[in-house]
């Protein structure tokens, strides 16, 4: 299988090409040319087996330039119980409340305690494979911009990895306290950390920039260097979230909630696109998903997208208690327009550059009509985020973070729009604990602690649940990185921690 840009057709690369690239040359997203199709024989194979081997066949279907080792090295080293305290990296949690029925699917079990390792523990693996392939010799530069969980989940991926080095950049004042100081105390030889004075929005545009920067690559050429990326404009980052979709898919039936063949919904809170879009692949591969319910927070503008087909990043920002979806320009959606234009790239190409000039874009009427059939857009800001957060602690015994309470707040709007009772896959984004704060708050009538690590303890002893290992080992962990930049000293900033001049 080989790879196209969502901005040009003529753009053909390999699989390790795309992975090790990361971002095609004139900004465009590397988007897979065909999808692989599954069909119920497939499925039940995949049922029959354990997460690590429907991810060997998924992978196999996607990365045609990988040996059958390659995959099943990377995989078996990825997804260890060791890593994710079970064989079941991605487990499930029931609700039944009402009409409604959810599958609350558990995606922070890993080291970061977040949904990013579910790609990010496999990347580093995927990713130096390919630049052995492709750029033999060659040093990888990884450079992500975050919104909390992306950074520290990379971090942790990519520390000492041979042939790597990592810099991630983070908004000063749009992450949690717990994730900024996950970031800060990030050990490894190769990784470096810097805050920016600006939002998520100015770090992924700088980032971007960086990259797409002749001058800044040559001089990386230079230096036996090139830039790849661990943020989810990576396919190689995307391509394993299509795996636990196709997993809990399989959990599911083996549990005996759902039938073979019987359809599910997707509920995703998301802010760049990338989760939700890997449910989108993994129905068009031939899971059978009915709606796709897209659940922003109080930025929301991807519901406004949903619902009038115009995306306008101009408006007010907010920095909102579920900041991992802080975001207003979300990069996966490029994908999604490529393949809602039957691969138009010229289209896609025109109202990026739109997005770029005049901040929004319209799509077609056609575009339009093909997103409403399929996704639903809502929101929920802070006060109905805490509002649901106790309601599921108090009626059901379910605690829950500030993320993927926007899911369940969502798809309950969704429910009472619609009615549908088909059964609904919750995207569960990180652990409670990463938000102890927003959580605590919500759950107790006590006065808050004003150490975070109170918090946490408070939470605990609070709801009877344990502290996740990683997050309270950071507690006695040394700080390392304090650095703050601008926006605009970010060049230099990559230049200057990868010693070049």
């Amino acid at each position: 299988m080989n790879y196209n840009s969502t901005r040009n057709n003529r753009t053909v690369v390999t699989a390790s090409q795309a992975i090790a690239q990361g971002i095609s040359e004139e900004g465009g997203l590397f988007v897979p040319q065909a999808l692989p199709k599954y069909d119920a024989d497939t499925l039940k194979a995949l049922a029959a087996t354990d997460y690590r081997g429907r991810a060997k066949k998924i992978f196999a279907d996607f990365l045609g330039d990988f040996t059958e080792q390659e995959i099943s090295e990377s995989v078996d080293a990825a997804y260890t119980a060791e890593k994710f305290g079970s064989d079941n990296p991605a487990p499930i949690s029931y609700i039944e409340s009402g009409e409604t029925k959810m599958a609350v699917l558990e995606l922070w079990h890993g080291p970061t305690c977040a949904f990013k390792d579910m790609a990010l523990q496999i990347l580093p693996h995927l990713l130096t494979k390919s630049v052995k392939k492709t750029y033999s010799g060659k040093e990888a530069v990884i450079l992500v911009a975050t919104s909390g969980d992306t950074g520290k989940a990379a971090l942790e991926g990519f520390k000492d990895v041979d042939g790597t080095k990592i810099m991630v950049f983070y908004p000063v004042n749009g992450v949690s306290p717990m994730q900024k100081r996950q970031m800060a105390t990030q050990k490894g030889s190769n990784v470096s950390v810097a805050a920016i004075e600006g939002n998520f929005d100015d770090a992924q545009t700088g980032v971007k920039q960086i990259f797409t920067n002749a001058g800044i690559k040559a001089k990386l050429a230079e230096n036996n260097m090139l830039f790849s990326s661990a943020n989810s404009i990576n396919w190689g980052r995307l391509l394993p979230q299509v795996v636990y979709y196709f997993s809990a898919y399989c959990d599911m039936v083996n549990e005996g909630k759902i039938t073979m063949g019987e359809g599910v919904n997707v509920v995703v809170p998301t802010g760049n696109f990338g989760n939700i879009l890997a449910s989108y692949y993994a129905m068009k591969m031939g899971l059978p998903v009915k709606k796709f319910i897209c659940a922003s927070n109080a930025n929301n503008v991807l519901t406004d997208f949903i619902r009038t087909g115009t995306y306008d990043k101009k408006r007010t920002f907010y920095t909102t208690i579920s900041p991992s979806m802080d975001i207003l320009v979300s990069s996966n959606l490029e994908r999604l327009l490529y393949h809602l234009t039957d691969g138009n790239a010229e289209k896609v190409a025109g109202w990026m550059k739109e997005l770029s000039a005049n901040g929004q874009y319209t799509v077609d009427e056609e575009v339009k009509e093909k997103l409403n059939a399929l996704f639903y857009g809502g929101f929920c800001d802070d006060v109905h985020t805490q509002e649901t957060i106790r309601t599921l602690y108090k009626e059901e015994n379910y605690l829950c973070d500030t993320h993927t309470a926007v899911a369940v707040n969502v798809y309950q709007q969704y429910f009472a729009e619609t009615g549908d009772t088909t059964p609904a896959i919750i995207a569960s984004t990180a652990s409670p604990y990463k938000f102890a704060a927003s959580v605590l708050e919500a759950v107790s009538e006590e006065a808050l602690p004003e150490d975070e690590f109170a918090m946490v303890e408070a939470l605990s002893a609070c709801t009877k649940t344990p502290i996740p290992a990683p997050l309270s080992a950071l507690r006695e962990a040394e700080v390392r990185f304090t650095f703050t930049c601008k926006v605009e000293e970010m060049p230099q900033t990559v230049l200057k921690n990868l010693s070049i001049n």
